[in-house]
């Protein structure tokens, strides 16, 4: 029995789907099905009851998925006091982080390395959801996140920085010409969003500013990856989505326009993750450095 059949069969049974355990592994659904099927001729039993609406824990299934977190959560730990003894020698953070904050996290980390210049800095882009459960069992030192996040007893979470949203059109659309656009002005368009499980906050948000302002959004086509969505769009087919602004300043799509939302527009809070039990090493120097760019940022502004 291998750590990976067992991340794979617990990704199954919370999903209780193999395409959604699939794009939470990041793999394509085939593999996930060919291993789960592996671990079942190895232990001699069938651990899920598959039909074709849904998938379901069998009695056996059910006994060894507690069993299965122990095992990963044990492997987790034992990778993390390696990772943590070799950040000590190497004297660096590790930081969780996703693509796209753009020049705020740059600011930040010029501004750490002011502070503690000393200190290396090792980057790792990892999805929310398990970047949030690496700060907890020591893996990450630290984590940015956007958006509020479930109550955790284990982790801190500081606001650091308001991130703008703005909106994704066609670039031909005649909403693409606006300088700032209203909410209600795109009633009419189908809304092409990620699902809700990938980005809880993001959606959660996007949907509250379509309600306040007076209309419940068409759904859109299911969003994937966010070039496939912007190639979508980019098409010239009527729709629109969002990005984070930072993000926005990154990508290179010519067929597409980022266009802001109608002052005071829509933001989401970034925030650092700290663990609350064991601070890691240069924590207050990383919270220092936040506190330095965000008066950087307001300087800049005012200027």
């Amino acid at each position: 029995m291998e750590i990976r059949q067992l991340q794979y069969f617990t990704a199954v049974a919370e999903e209780l789907h193999f395409g959604r355990a699939a794009e939470r592994l990041h793999i394509g659904q085939p593999a996930v099905s060919q291993l789960i099927r592996r671990l079942e001729r190895e232990l001699g039993v069938e651990l899920f009851d598959r039909s074709p609406r849904q998938v379901r824990l069998t009695p056996a299934g059910t006994r060894l998925l507690p069993e299965a977190r122990a095992v990963l959560a044990a492997a987790e730990r034992a990778r993390a006091v390696v990772a943590e003894e070799l950040a000590i020698q190497r004297d660096s953070l590790r930081i969780g982080t996703s693509t796209g904050m753009g020049e705020r996290l740059d600011d930040v980390l010029t501004a750490f390395r002011e502070l503690v210049p000393q200190a290396g800095v090792d980057l790792r882009y990892v999805p929310t959801r398990e970047r949030l459960e690496q700060v907890a069992q020591g893996a990450l030192d630290a984590a940015f996140v956007r958006g509020e996040q479930e109550e955790d007893e284990r982790l801190r979470i500081v606001p650091v920085w308001q991130e703008p949203l703005v909106a994704v059109l066609p670039a031909a659309h005649p909403l693409a010409a606006r300088d700032e656009l209203p909410w209600e002005e795109l009633a009419a368009l189908p809304l092409r969003l990620t699902a809700r499980r990938n980005n809880p906050p993001l959606v959660d948000l996007v949907l509250s500013a379509c309600r306040d302002a007076g209309f419940e959004p068409i759904p859109g086509p299911p969003s994937t990856a966010l070039q496939d969505t912007l190639a979508a769009i980019g098409s010239g087919t009527p729709m629109w989505t969002v990005v984070y602004a930072a993000h926005a300043a990154q990508l290179r799509a010519p067929r597409v326009a980022f266009v802001p939302f109608r002052s005071p527009g829509l933001t989401i809070t970034t925030g650092l993750v700290l663990p609350r039990a064991r601070p890691p090493r240069h924590a207050q120097a990383l919270l220092e450095a936040c506190a330095r760019a965000r008066v950087r940022w307001t300087d800049d502004h005012v200027h």
